[in-house]
């Protein structure tokens, strides 16, 4: 149970508490409202260059890193699709320092030249490492655009071309953060020994006096049904055949999110689940395989990924985890192999609420979909899930129709 308090600023910003007097840390996140299918499509990866130069510095502090470390403070950021979000971890006792170099970002971010070509050079060396040195790091490169023809999934992270990051002016870079950048377009959510009337003074204090902006309305493209099965094929320097396979399936607001996500972990989830018995340890098919769902606010995917061992095809691979997901939708699934899922999917939510810095951060993303206190339902919604739903949404989405497949050889 996420116990938490909350109130919005004058300028937007939602602002959120929960109270922890057992911990000596506190933790700072602050989640914007802003992802990578939010961008321009001709002007991709700016969230994640956003990611980079919010650390550059701002007009008052040049250097972010330097005074968080003098008082014992940790932070980092991540971008996804969905959102951007940044993050501190400090003592209690210097948490006004957290305040003052978030709010100073926000209000007056370093517009400096030499930071974005320093930045822009971290991200072109990223994109390289990453997607086009590493094994298999091309990927989502290859797959997204297959199974989003229309949605601004279609591109990864990191952008559609890494050429987007290499043109961005200047003004392309304050455009971005004066329509995302904003205190309404955001939530602050703080965990920690301090109470309601400490974080009021501290929001007002550093980030009451930041104007709002314009309220992004966001109009996305509906991505069409899925009427027929898609395939590519990609050769390169792996160590195994890989076999990638994709199913169009609800959003994270659905109320078949949850038995989505138990589907996937019947099918690949862990040693003990039906892909990994027969291909891995019966027949000896598959180096490794699992399934997974990407969790996405908007409508997403659920994944099937494989290593082949030598000597198997991957036409092999592919009809042998057909077959399982066949059976699947054919039989119902037994009460004890729903009952390990739903365990191990209870003990996931347990260990993610452990740290106070993982539970605002939980808590921030169910604000940002609507509900703060659905944070306090999941497990509630994980043990409504029953066999017949999900063998309904087996035959729904694990058909050929919706699927797209990625034959990834090795040259």
């Amino acid at each position: 149970m996420i116990d938490y308090q909350y109130f919005t600023l004058k300028n937007g910003l939602q602002v959120y508490l929960h109270q922890d007097t057992t911990t000596p840390v506190a933790a700072v996140n602050i989640l914007y409202n802003v992802g990578s299918k939010d961008e321009d499509e001709s002007k991709t990866g700016f969230a994640h260059l956003f990611e980079h130069l919010m650390f550059g510095g701002s007009k008052n502090i040049p250097s972010y890193d330097e005074p968080l470390q003098r008082v014992g403070g940790e932070n980092n950021a991540y971008t996804t699709p969905d959102i951007t979000n940044y993050y501190i971890t400090l003592p209690t006792a210097n948490i006004e320092t957290a305040f003052w170099l978030e709010s100073d970002r926000m209000m007056s971010l370093s517009f400096d030249p030499e930071v974005l070509e320093v930045q822009r050079k971290v991200v072109i060396e990223e994109f390289k490492q990453r997607y086009l040195n590493q094994p298999y790091g091309d990927v989502w490169l290859k797959l997204r655009p297959l199974a989003y023809q229309v949605h601004p999934y279609r591109w990864a992270t990191i952008g559609k071309d890494i050429s987007h990051i290499e043109r961005a002016t200047m003004q392309d870079v304050k455009d971005f953060f004066r329509k995302f950048y904003l205190p309404n377009n955001a939530i602050l959510a703080v965990a920690g020994n301090i109470d309601k009337a400490q974080l009021q003074y501290l929001a007002e204090k550093w980030f009451g006096d930041i104007p709002a902006g314009t309220d992004y309305q966001r109009k996305l493209p509906k991505e069409p049904k899925q009427t027929e099965p898609r395939y590519t094929e990609v050769t390169g320097d792996v160590p195994m055949n890989a076999l990638y396979k994709v199913y169009h399936m609800v959003s994270k607001s659905h109320p078949d999110y949850y038995a989505t996500d138990l589907l996937s972990d019947v099918l690949g989830r862990g040693k003990s689940s039906r892909l990994y018995t027969r291909l891995v340890k019966e027949k000896n098919i598959f180096n490794s395989v699992n399934a997974y769902i990407t969790g996405s606010v908007e409508p997403g995917l659920l994944v099937v990924h494989g290593n082949l061992n030598e000597g198997v095809s991957l036409e092999e691979g592919d009809e042998a985890v057909q077959k399982i997901i066949t059976e699947l939708k054919n039989h119902k699934i037994q009460e004890q192999e729903l009952s390990k899922v739903k365990n191990q999917a209870e003990s996931t939510l347990v260990f993610s609420e452990v740290e106070v810095l993982t539970r605002i951060m939980n808590l921030s993303f169910a604000a940002l979909l609507g509900n703060a206190n659905a944070v306090n339902n999941e497990s509630e919604k994980i043990q409504a899930v029953h066999a017949q739903q999900m063998m309904d949404i087996a035959n729904q989405i694990l058909v050929p129709e919706n699927s797209s497949t990625l034959y990834y050889r090795k040259a």
